[in-house]
């Protein structure tokens, strides 16, 4: 796990979104893990299928987007989960949402090079998404972003 940062040990006001796809349990794992980098460097998380739950599980549609929403409010930052074959179409609505709020975001994948990923990710997302592909740029361009 990667070590807490001095500098945000105490920044617990600062809001992070986590999008990410939730569908299958390996995206959700990958999700709770970008939660728990974001916890470690102090910050506070809205973490979807954690905070509002899984359609799968009974949650009713409307509830879910009335909570997504939500989730969004007083966020300083949106970090997004791109990847899998394509973005999962909550995530790519979410990243969206936040761009039109000018919250800025910062997105990663590991699973595959970004210059072979290009019909997967879209150029739009390239053109306007820091894109990191490990946990410890994650955390750098986080505290950059975040100017701490």
């Amino acid at each position: 796990m990667i070590a807490k940062s001095n500098k945000l040990k105490n920044k617990n006001k600062i809001k992070v979104y986590i999008a990410s796809p939730l569908c299958v349990k390996e995206d959700r794992d990958f999700a709770e893990k970008l939660d728990s980098l974001c916890k470690e460097l102090g910050l506070e998380t809205f973490l979807p299928h954690r905070d509002c739950g899984l359609w799968k599980e009974g949650v009713s549609f409307e509830k879910i987007a009335k909570g997504d929403i939500e989730g969004f409010k007083n966020c300083k930052l949106l970090v997004a989960n791109l990847n899998g074959f394509n973005i999962g179409a909550g995530t790519a609505w979410e990243m969206g949402y936040a761009h039109a709020r000018g919250i800025p975001i910062i997105a990663i994948k590991t699973d595959r090079k970004l210059k072979d990923s290009v019909e997967e990710v879209s150029a739009i997302i390239m053109g306007l998404t820091k894109i990191v592909s490990s946990f410890e740029d994650l955390k750098r361009e986080v505290e950059r972003v975040l100017k701490v």
